[in-house]
C-alpha cells in the first residue's frame, strides 16, 4: 500500500527509502519507528529532516531528537506546544526554500 501511494502521487523518484510500521509490528509515536531510519543509516537523529502533515507524528518525532517540519495545510492549531517543529509550512512547497 506504502509504494503503491508513493508511486501514484509521483515521489518514488524523490524518495532514497520507504520504511513502514509492518517490518516492525509497532505504531508510531513509539521511539522505536523513528529509529527504524537512524539504524538503516547509522545516524543520529539531529541529521534527519522529517515531514509530516500529522501533528502527532511530528511531537513524536521532534522527542527522538529528528529536525521536523510540520505540514500544516488547513491551518490547524498546535495541541503539542511543548514539542515545537523546526518549521511549520502550509504545503510541500516550502521545503525546496
Amino acid at each position: 500500500m506504502l509504494s503503491s501511494a508513493v508511486e501514484h502521487g509521483g515521489l518514488s523518484n524523490l524518495l532514497d527509502d520507504q520504511f513502514s510500521i509492518d517490518d516492525i509490528g509497532i505504531f508510531k509515536a513509539d521511539p522505536a519507528t523513528y529509529k527504524m531510519v537512524t539504524d538503516k543509516y547509522a545516524i543520529t537523529p539531529q541529521e534527519v529532516a522529517f515531514q509530516s502533515s500529522n501533528r502527532w507524528d511530528i511531537a513524536g518525532a521532534t522527542a527522538f531528537g529528528f529536525s521536523c517540519n510540520w505540514i500544516n495545510r488547513s491551518n490547524q492549531p498546535d495541541e503539542y506546544l511543548d514539542l515545537t517543529p523546526k518549521h511549520r509550512l502550509s504545503d510541500l512547497n516550502g521545503l525546496l526554500d
